[in-house]
């Protein structure tokens, strides 16, 4: 009972309530305007035709266009409104340009280096291309490798997070997409406060929807009490709004603009199996340094300018030129938002497929796939490339991992073999590719991850990282199930059609 009480008094239940009543009084003004009109019905239907067309000529994905237009047309009480609110998976032109002024004035000091894209050109073309796809609408640059180091799971990331920490003597920016209280977060917090005390500069960013159900009440005012520098990205409002589906996917740590930390893991016990909620919990992260983390530093401060309104450009964080001109890796950070028009993830997730040659391993707790990535997935294994993909055996969100198995017939009759990560639950999200190429990153196989959400990843290129991304991978598949063709083929009725259902409006939710 107590679950149950504490659960009808959280704000993620009370918010969460009062849309849905919002949602449903919109449904019945409609329902009942149409019935008790027959002029209101046509005006409806016609504006439910109107919108339709409008949406088949939208700069949209087109399985995105029919799960829409399926909608409208076939129930236009229900569809018109939920387009309103859900249908724009950019953010609104207002926001936009707001962001847009705030990353335009933070890329002048991301500049390419010519010198390291001429050399990465002479090195691997394809590789080049692959960097200039993702530079097309981030202007991130490509580096020379300091040193990278890779981590298959978020206990030994943990431990090195901690080590990072101590080492800090200037700033602390973290930003996440989950912060939970437990020992991962209290550990980290004593460091924090230690550091605030010794003159370090620290601050968070957490994305609001992600940890309503864990950061405590007061959260924000009892670290600001401790000397921290804390705000929320899309504070959860019980009001509709069309923005509210974006959300702060990004789990960035840097320090002193010389160390940074990306991946998986967010900042709860789960992450690293201190508490146990779907079997064993394997993530993946990376830890960069040198010039490189310029780029996470500048995700993080576009980030917290654009939510605290600032404008302002804190170059005084960023470290000076310091290529290491002998290595021979090159490593580049990058990001994706709903405020660049290109996919950004997903055309590099996709050209990563495209140009492999031997095989392409991949890592995603979700395989929810567009288009272009099923595409490019059968056209790589019938050409011969081993494709691989490791999903979970134990499932956190049951109707997800329901749209997850409906993609395994189509892929398997391909040839793309699947496994299922038997120890519990696979959170990592990694690709890599003919022992030269990898990412490392936050980003899912699903529409959330590649249209809504701001996402961060680590595109590297021959590095020593790529082949502990291997190895993972080749470790993985050993305590893994492949999935067999019987699975695929013998599934009941009911769960075919749930399946169906769910993968006609896979893009929407």
């Amino acid at each position: 009972m107590r679950k149950v009480l504490k659960r009808l008094l959280s704000k993620l239940f009370i918010v969460s309530t009062i849309i849905i009543l919002q949602m449903v009084w919109f449904f019945l003004l409609f329902y009942t305007a149409s019935a008790g009109s027959r002029i209101f019905d046509m005006i409806l239907k016609i504006a439910a035709f109107f919108l339709a067309m409008y949406i088949a000529n939208r700069q949209m994905k087109t399985y995105i266009k029919l799960s829409w237009i399926f909608l409208i047309l076939s129930l236009p009480i229900v569809g018109i409104p939920c387009y309103f609110f859900f249908g724009r998976p950019e953010l609104t032109e207002r926001t936009q340009r707001r962001m847009k002024k705030i990353v335009d004035a933070h890329a002048t000091y991301r500049p390419a280096n010519e010198n390291i894209e001429k050399e990465l050109r002479e090195s691997n073309i394809e590789a080049y291309r692959q960097a200039k796809l993702i530079q097309q609408n981030q202007n991130y640059p490509i580096y020379k490798e300091d040193e990278t180091t890779y981590y298959c799971n978020g206990e030994t990331a943990y431990k090195d997070i901690l080590k990072d920490l101590e080492r800090a003597e200037k700033f602390i920016f973290m930003e996440y997409f989950i912060i939970g209280p437990g020992k991962m977060f209290g550990s980290m917090l004593d460091i924090l406060k230690r550091k605030v005390k010794e003159g370090v500069e620290v601050r968070i960013i957490y994305d609001d929807f992600g940890s309503i159900n864990v950061t405590p009440a007061g959260f924000i005012k009892q670290l600001q009490k401790e000397g921290i520098k804390v705000c929320r990205f899309n504070p959860y409002k019980p009001v509709l709004s069309v923005i509210m589906n974006d959300r702060d996917h990004r789990k960035i740590l840097v320090v002193d603009g010389k160390i940074a930390h990306t991946g998986g893991y967010n900042i709860a016990d789960e992450y690293i199996n201190e508490v146990e909620r779907f079997g064993y919990w394997k993530d993946a992260g990376i830890r960069v340094t040198g010039e490189c983390v310029n780029s996470f530093t500048t995700m993080f401060l576009e980030m917290w300018s654009y939510i605290n309104r600032t404008g302002e450009v804190e170059n005084k964080y960023l470290v000076k030129k310091n290529t290491n001109t002998d290595a021979k890796g090159f490593v580049m950070p990058f990001c994706d938002s709903p405020l660049d028009h290109d996919n950004v993830g997903e055309n590099i997730y996709v050209s990563m497929i495209s140009r492999a040659k031997r095989y392409i391993y991949m890592f995603t707790p979700y395989l929810i796939l567009s288009t272009e990535l099923s595409h490019a997935m059968i056209t790589a294994a019938l050409s011969g490339v081993d494709v691989r993909i490791v999903v979970p055996a134990i499932p956190d969100k049951k109707l997800i991992y329901l749209q997850t198995e409906a993609n395994f017939r189509q892929l398997k009759e391909a040839g793309v073999r699947i496994y299922r990560y038997t120890p519990g639950f696979i959170h990592s999200k990694c690709f890599v590719s003919d022992d030269t190429t990898a990412i490392v990153g936050t980003c899912n196989l699903d529409f959330r991850s590649i249209y809504w959400n701001f996402e961060d990843f680590v595109y590297l290129y021959n590095s020593k990282t790529v082949l502990d991304v291997k190895n993972d991978a080749l470790k993985t598949f050993e305590v893994s199930k492949e999935v067999t063709d019987a699975e695929c083929i013998n599934r009941h009725f009911i769960v075919r059609f749930m399946q169906s259902v769910l993968q006609l409006f896979a893009p929407l939710l």
